[in-house]
């Protein structure tokens, strides 16, 4: 059975939201859990969720949900962490000073083979730079990059480097097409996956000197990856490729004006049905078709992001991830454990 370690005290909603999401997906994913945090307040949730079962909205808003847990067919584990890593501290301190936090814990947890995948929501960073020093890097790359999926209108698209390297080299951006590509293929189940360079035009000589130097080394390398050339900023939700390759300052910056400009619409769209009578007749026959596109954009059907270039499983929740994000992360944390991903990136460089 496959083990993940979920650090229940990272993200604005620990460890409430954070353990009765893990138990959720144990019960629907048939998956062991390590619990890490502060073994007593991680109890008390255990104890809530088995007597009263949580409120969900299973990812779509305003329709909550009662969910139950049966416990006796679940395999947990609790490991004590008395320290936990906030946002707002710096993380390569953190790190080394607080050695009994749960994020350093529940990395460690992977690292001794105690569990298989480890799943945080905590801080971005502490959870990046546990995993590259509990657990090392990929033979072949330099730098771990964060793997990021995007909804479009006919299936996902990853988006790599998400936010782990804001400064990157060329070299780095081909080791990061690479690692998307096989997860792409290996856990999204695209068969030979399309990669692009975000830049500012289609054209070979368009962008900085990252975004040219980059193309040059992915068009080199066409006869091993499936390189199309340069996507525009418009195009990256249009499947014109399946994996964006861009350094961690862009592609973050990608996902929160995407994130924003949903938000905002969405929000227009209701201001507008509540405008006068006609509009609250037409919004409120409209309900059920918007709640389905909110389930296919909403950031907790996918859970997290995976940490690809790092010898385990990492995968980074958003900061305020509910019951149904972390659901969804465990899930995409089996899917990568068991889809043999690292070895098959690490493959790719042997040969």
């Amino acid at each position: 059975m496959t083990r993940i370690a979920v650090d229940a005290m990272g993200g604005d909603h620990a460890p409430y939201e954070i353990v009765a999401g893990a138990v959720w997906a144990a019960q629907e994913y048939g998956v062991g859990l390590e619990l890490v945090g502060k073994v007593d307040e991680i109890q008390n949730v255990l104890d809530d969720v088995k007597n009263k079962g949580f409120l969900t909205d299973k990812g779509r808003a305003g329709r909550k949900h009662r969910i139950k847990i049966d416990y006796t067919k679940l395999d947990l584990k609790l490991t004590p962490a008395s320290e936990v890593i906030e946002m707002g501290e710096a993380v390569g301190q953190a790190i080394r000073k607080k050695k009994d936090s749960s994020i350093v814990k529940s990395v460690e947890a992977v690292a001794t083979g105690s569990s298989d995948a480890v799943v945080a929501a905590g801080s971005t960073g502490a959870a990046m730079a546990s995993s590259l020093f509990g657990l090392g890097r990929l033979p072949g790359i330099d730098r771990p990059a964060i793997a990021a999926t995007l909804p479009t209108m006919d299936k996902p698209i990853v988006v790599i480097d998400a936010g782990a390297n804001s400064n990157s080299t060329p070299e780095m951006l081909h080791q990061f097409a690479v690692m998307g590509a096989t997860f792409s293929k290996n856990v999204l189940g695209v068969e030979n996956p399309r990669i692009g360079v975000l830049n500012i035009g289609e054209e070979a000589g368009k962008g900085n000197e990252l975004a040219k130097n980059t193309f040059k080394l992915l068009e080199e390398c066409k006869d091993r990856i499936n390189f199309i050339g340069n996507i525009e900023g418009k195009e990256l939700y249009s499947n014109i490729c399946d994996v964006v390759v861009c350094d961690g300052f862009v592609g973050n910056v990608a996902l929160k004006v995407t994130e924003g400009t949903g938000s905002v619409l969405f929000k227009m769209i209701k201001h507008e049905f509540k405008s006068d009578f006609i509009g609250m007749i037409l919004g409120w026959l409209a309900k059920p078709f918007f709640r389905r596109i909110y389930s296919r954009i909403n950031y907790e059907e996918f859970g997290g992001a995976l940490l690809l270039g790092v010898k385990g499983i990492t995968i980074i929740s958003h900061g305020r991830s509910k019951a149904y994000a972390i659901k969804n992360a465990v899930r995409v944390a089996k899917e990568a454990v068991e889809s043999g991903v690292n070895e098959k990136i690490a493959k790719f460089y042997e040969e």
